[in-house]
Formats: C-alpha cells, structure tokens, sequence
C-alpha cells in the first residue's frame, strides 16, 4: 500500500494531524493507497506559500511562465503509462478513457502555454485632452483548486495551466477519493523546477481542507469542480471575505432527437454520451426526449447498443465498456433512482440491478414509460441511466428540456438547419452539442447556467476567470 505525500511549498510532506485516510479501489473494494489528512494549519502552510511565491511568478514574463507549463506536459507524456494505472485503479475508468484524460491533461498545459502572448489589455478613448486610458489585465492572485474524483487528472490542468499561465499561484485540494495522479503529479511539477510555493496539493476531507481553503482571506478565487450542495457550501464560505468563486456544478443534460434524425447514428452519440467515464461526467447525456412517430423505432435500436455494453474491472479487462462507479455511496444512490423512477411508473428494458456483489458496478440502463413530471428527469442521476420520453411538438420539447434546475450541457439530433438552430438558441443550457456526441473542446469555453455552475474554463475566456482589470488614467497634458 502506498503512503501519498501532501507538496507544500516545494516539499514533500505529512499531515500535522499524523492521520492517514485511505483510498480504494472501486472495481475489488481493496486499499491500494492512503492520504494524509490534511488540517487548517496545513491549509494555511500552502496558503502562505502561495501567496509569498505569487509576487515573484507574476514578474515573470509570461512566456517564461509557458515554459515551465510545457516542461510539466512533457513530463506528464513521459510517465504516461503511470498515470493511465493510477487512474484506473483509483477511479475505475476503462483504459481507453484513462488514457485520453492522461494525454489531453499534457496537451492542455501545452495549449495554455500558447496564452503566454495573447492575455492583451485596451487603450480606450478619452473625453479629456491629452489622457489616455490603458486597461490591463492583472493575475488575480492565490487560487483555490477544489479538484472532483471523476477527472481527477484533467481538472489539475484545467485549473492549474489557466492559473499560472495568468501569473497566479495554486493551492489545490484532489478529491479524497482519487487523490494518488494528484500527489504523483507533484513529482512532475518538482522534476519540472517550478518555483517553490507555485503549485501546492493539500489532501483531506473536505469539510476540513476544502472549507478552510474557500473561508480564508489569503485566497483570491476559489475554483470549484463538483455537486451542488458543495458549489453552496463553498459559496457560503467564500462570502465571508467576498471571494470570487468560480463553479462547475452539476447537469440534467437533455438528448433531443427528432423524426429526421439518423437514428442509428444519434442512438450511438447519445450511448457514448452516457457511458462515458461510466455515467459519471456532468454533461453527460441524462435524459432523452423522441419525436413520438420515431420513438419506438429508436427505443428498440438504442435497447441493443445498450444490452452489449461491457462491464468489469478495468484492471483486468481492457476491452470493458464500463468500469464502476466511484464508491458506495455512488451506487447507493443510482439504485435508489432507478427503484424510484419504477415506483413512478417507468419500465426497466435492461439493466436496472447491480452487478456482482464486489465492486461498485453498475450496468447501462434503460428507462421506458417515463413522463416529465418523474424524479429521474429532474435530478442528477450521475451513472449510466437513461430515460426516454416521447414528445409531439417542437415547442412541448424545449418547454421540457429546459424544465430543469440545471444548465450545463443539451444535444440535438435533427438534418434540418432551421429545427437545429431554433432549438439550440431556446435551449438554457451552457452548451449545445448538435449531432455530435457530448464532449467540450479545450478551446471553447465549458461553462453552465441556473444551478449548474457560474463562471467557466477553457479557451481564453477560462484564463479571465483568474485574472482582474486594472485602469490607468494617463494625462500628458500640461497647459
């Protein structure tokens, strides 16, 4: 079993508290690593080293600064395989999603290097002879990374490359769940020279470090990837001292597919969109509304992808379609979704049962007979659950896609341009996946409305969620 170490300040280090808080895997329920758990005085170390550190990395020219994100990228590339079996092992995803969030976490630092000439300011125009107004734009300061368990390894960099990058230092927390890529990255960030206090990982609970790092006046954004009972309890923490928070929450991501669909091809993107990282990513497809004259015809082909769907134990298998969920409570709650979604009237078509009785499996599900007013079309299912409601016209489908207290992500399956442009512009929803599977780009902007989250990541709009203005008055006139 494997002891992990929090990095403060350029230093590979123990809890204060001398207790440990273990990790398992959830395919065999087995310990494969444990974490310190991490106190506020912890906290306050890597906070304090954050903010002495922030001064000198903000002097920095950003180019220097994009330098040390691509010898962290290279770094992630040469350890490749390590990181794809901690991964695997401590989250449960299958080796091909594993491998993808390792090499997309590389090429994310790489991307956000490219920022390093392109953050720009604004010379505005005067109603006084003689001023001139220059905006500029400015790091932030100390961030807060509260980082989740279902991209565990990618979230490093989403929130860490757009940081530095601005001229901004990091103090992050992993998930208790998949905190090893965390602290095994911290090897790479030391291998890459990075000053000290630059990049800090604090492990633990967190009701303990996550609260301590979102209620402390040292921090200058608090940048928050998970549900939305912790995106409140950190936005209570923050207001304390007004800090800025920025959210990913939760989703409700509606699959919309019309008469004119391809429906073998849309039954495919929504499939992908659902077992993806088994069931757990926020934009995943959680429900899917069919045009009534097509749906039975639709039902029936999305039923066979769905009955062929693999799960097993990513460790051993690597042609599995599905690995677990997260943990127990994970499963707990999908169980209790789909029991409750049958006690309102839905039918199961397959799946609905857990699988085995070590690990935390669940398999793809598919719900029929489901109306807009069940509990499975409101709330955040988050595993490989799908239900299906007929709908008749263009405007009952939008009336109900949006009849959610979630905003994050929807999907449209239609030939015509004009339902495809009408829909997605309706839609209340961050963003609008049209004939394509449910999957953001690094260069757009991943980004939620409602209860969903405020604020966003990637592309340059993600890099102003750590940076702030600044205005100077000019006047070089003297007579």
């Amino acid at each position: 079993m494997k002891e992990l170490k929090m990095y403060i300040n350029g230093k590979f280090v123990e809890s204060r508290s001398g207790k440990w808080i273990d990790v398992l895997n959830p395919s065999t329920e087995v310990v494969t690593s444990r974490q310190p758990e991490g106190t506020i005085e912890d906290v306050n170390e890597a906070l304090d080293a954050a903010r002495a550190a922030q001064k000198e990395w903000a002097k920095k020219p950003a180019i220097e600064r994009a330098q040390y994100l691509q010898k962290i990228a290279s770094g992630i590339r040469r350890r490749n395989d390590e990181f794809v079996e901690i991964i695997m092992r401590e989250q449960g995803k299958t080796r091909q999603w594993a491998s993808v969030e390792v090499s997309v976490t590389a090429d994310y630092f790489d991307y956000m290097a490219t920022f390093a000439r392109s953050i720009e300011g604004e010379v505005i125009p005067s109603d006084r002879r003689g001023e001139t107004i220059i905006l500029t734009r400015r790091p932030i300061g100390v961030v807060a990374g509260i980082l989740p368990w279902n991209f565990p390894f990618f979230l490093i960099a989403r929130k860490a490359g757009a940081s530095l990058i601005a001229g901004c230092t990091i103090v992050m927390k992993p998930s208790q769940l998949t905190p090893e890529n965390c602290c095994t990255f911290a090897e790479v960030v030391e291998e890459a020279g990075l000053p000290a206090g630059v990049i800090n990982i604090v492990t633990g609970k967190g009701s303990v470090v996550g609260h301590a790092m979102a209620a402390s006046p040292k921090i200058d954004v608090v940048s928050v990837t998970g549900s939305v009972s912790a995106g409140q309890s950190i936005m209570a923490a923050a207001s304390e001292n007004i800090t800025k928070v920025s959210l990913e929450l939760g989703g409700k991501a509606p699959a919309i597919v019309f008469a004119d669909a391809d429906l073998e091809q849309a039954a495919q993107w929504i499939l992908d969109s659902r077992i993806g990282n088994n069931g757990q990513i926020c934009n995943n497809a959680e429900r899917v509304y069919v045009q009534s004259s097509v749906k039975d015809e639709f039902t029936n082909i999305l039923l066979a992808k769905m009955k062929a769907v693999k799960v097993g134990d990513p460790c051993l298998d690597d042609n599995v379609d599905m690995g677990p969920l997260v943990e127990a409570r994970a499963l707990e709650s999908v169980i209790a979704k789909v029991e409750k979604a049958v006690a309102q009237g839905a039918k199961i078509l397959c799946g609905g049962h857990r699988v085995g009785n070590k690990g935390y499996f669940y398999p793809a599900t598919l719900l029929d007979n489901c109306t807009q007013d069940m509990d499975i079309i409101h709330e955040e299912t988050f595993g490989p659950v799908l239900p299906i409601v007929p709908f008749d016209t263009t405007d009952q489908v939008i009336e109900w896609a949006n009849d959610v207290e979630y905003g994050l992500a929807s999907a449209v399956y239609t030939k015509d341009l004009d339902t495809a442009v009408r829909v997605s512009r309706e839609l209340q929803f961050g963003e609008t996946y049209i004939n394509r599977e449910n999957f953001e780009a690094m260069q757009g902007f991943h980004a939620g409305v409602k209860k969903s989250g405020i604020g966003g990541a990637d592309g340059k709009h993600g890099i102003e969620e750590y940076l702030v203005t600044h205005v100077t008055y000019l006047d070089t006139h003297y007579e």
